[in-house]
């Protein structure tokens, strides 16, 4: 057991610098990372059923990666970890209107307020979920808007004052929400413990774990059928 963690703890190193190579590679090949999911979107199957997509950040792509189950029924995850709104926005004609969904779900934010692709500010955010919500309703896609889910703190950006930006972009979303006809999922109620994510709802703070997804279910249950019964804006192209 001594012999085997120096290389099991070098298989991890590995395993880091060939992700952070092909993350930097990434960068000037595809910013938006719109190859994620270009084999698995010409895979589909012809709409059958109602098509639920949810675009999105890691918090997500977590949803599929830890409770795939709830991702039956026409329910298409397109979720990117790390992801900004402005990578979102690059690819949400590839990821959500070729796709032709009756709905949805934009949850996007976390990563802007971290600065994953620099500093930004709470318009451009906003700017970018307006748009990619016009584009949807343009396309006679319903909308969902996600809040933003608690965090008191990011790991990767210590002494980030996260509080004050994700609970006045959330007010935002649930106004905006309300003037375009779209749906406001409000997860961040559902999950919150003060400003912080319930402890044991989440693995880092920031992150839902399996029973943080449980808790997140009724709240896009409620959405989903709220968002189905209201007639579509704009036409399907």
């Amino acid at each position: 057991m001594a012999c085997a963690t120096p290389a099991s703890a070098q298989a991890d190193d590995a395993a880091k610098q060939r992700a952070a190579a092909e993350a930097e590679e990434r960068l000037h090949q595809d910013w938006p990372w719109l190859g994620r999911y270009q084999a698995a979107n010409a895979a589909l199957e012809p709409v059958t059923a109602p098509r639920i997509v949810f675009m999105g950040d890691s918090i997500t792509q977590g949803w599929i990666d830890k409770v795939p189950g709830f991702f039956s029924a026409g329910r298409l995850d397109r979720g990117i970890g790390g992801q900004t709104t402005p990578q979102m926005l690059l690819r949400f004609r590839q990821d959500v209107i070729a796709l032709k969904p009756a709905i949805v779900q934009i949850m996007g934010g976390t990563n802007d307020i971290a600065g994953n692709t620099g500093p930004m500010a709470p318009e451009q955010t906003q700017a970018n979920i307006m748009s990619m919500t016009e584009l949807a309703q343009s396309h006679g896609i319903r909308v969902i808007l996600a809040s933003i889910p608690p965090a008191a703190n990011f790991p990767w950006r210590p002494g980030l004052a996260t509080i004050p930006r994700i609970a006045a972009m959330n007010v935002w979303l649930r106004t905006y929400a309300a003037s375009v006809g779209a749906t406001y999922a409000d997860y961040w109620s559902a999950l919150h413990d003060g400003d912080a994510l319930r402890r044991e709802w989440t693995y880092d703070g920031v992150h839902p774990n399996e029973a943080g997804y449980a808790v997140m279910a009724p709240v896009a249950e409620k959405a989903i059928r709220a968002a189905m019964a209201a007639s579509p804006r704009g036409r399907r192209s």
